[in-house]
């Protein structure tokens, strides 16, 4: 009987088909692999010296060694098929592993196929009758099956929390709410504003502003490549909304091309501040909170 200890495991096991007969083909043929495996090690790793990705990751010796071991250990625990928590947990590590070293889930397909046609063929002493043979060939890849379901899920949940940081720290770079004065807040914008990028400029002046308590924003926009009706209005959005927080935004480098555009697009600009030049919108916003500067 396996050690089933939770539900997850029993769900698995379903999901996959993997029935109580299954695990004992699974380990009837483990008597007859576990004992080679180290050939197993020796063909697998013959067959991945020819991959590209064998120098990026395995040419350091300790680094080969160490690998090696793990699959070994973890073949072993694969035809032992105890299929319980340890077990599942076991192969999200695997997972977790592959995701941070950066191996390719393409190699790691052809890997595992790789492996299967080992276990099947090269290492097979048939000793088994046919139909035996058939029914743990079956087995083995039922199981497998489940096991790379685990490992590529776990890669790529922590594939796309990379991704996820990344975009959060890329967002914060192209957001750079400063503040540089006391009460003033300036926010310089570059390159293309679509609806995300608009959200995410709203999200983080918003939160300086409740941060500092800031009664004056500056947006220059000189650095904007094309204003056009939306992104006219993601502005007025963005101003309105810091408005409702107690503090005045201001937007400074408006070109006359820019202003020509609004103008010709009929955009309502309201009661929106701007200003040409980013001088101006400082002297304003200087004025604004009382900040007097004098020429020693």
């Amino acid at each position: 009987m396996t050690n089933v200890t939770s539900t997850e495991v029993q769900q698995l096991l379903a999901d996959y088909e993997i029935s109580n007969s299954d695990i004992e083909k699974v380990r009837m043929y483990g008597k007859i692999l576990i004992p080679k495996l180290p050939d197993y090690v020796k063909h697998f790793y013959e067959w991945l010296e020819t991959q590209p990705e064998f120098v990026e990751h395995f040419s350091d010796p300790k680094a080969l060694a160490r690998a090696q071991s793990l699959q070994l250990s973890y073949w072993k625990a694969f035809f032992e098929a105890n299929i319980d928590d340890e077990f599942i947990e076991h192969r999200r590590t695997v997972g977790e592993v592959h995701a941070r070293i950066g191996l390719s889930l393409p190699v790691y397909f052809a890997s595992v196929n790789k492996s299967l046609i080992i276990f099947s063929e090269r290492l097979y002493d048939k000793s088994l009758s046919p139909q035996d043979y058939l029914a743990c060939i079956q087995a083995i890849t039922r199981l497998i099956h489940l096991d790379t379901a685990i490992v590529v899920e776990t890669y790529s949940r922590l594939t796309n929390q990379k991704i996820s940081e990344q975009s959060q720290a890329l967002m914060e770079m192209s957001t750079p709410v400063t503040a540089i004065w006391k009460g003033i807040l300036m926010l310089p914008i570059v390159g293309i504003i679509d609806s995300k990028r608009a959200q995410d400029i709203m999200n983080a002046m918003l939160s300086k502003i409740g941060e500092t308590r800031s009664k004056v924003i500056i947006m220059d926009i000189s650095g904007v490549a094309v204003v056009d009706t939306a992104v006219a209005n993601h502005l007025i959005k963005i101003t309105k909304a810091t408005k409702l927080m107690g503090c005045e935004c201001t937007i400074s480098g408006v070109s006359p091309a820019i202003a020509q555009t609004i103008v010709g697009l009929g955009i309502n600009v309201g009661e929106v501040q701007t200003t040409a030049t980013l001088r101006d919108a400082l002297e304003m916003a200087f004025s604004k909170t009382g900040v007097v500067l004098r020429r020693e």
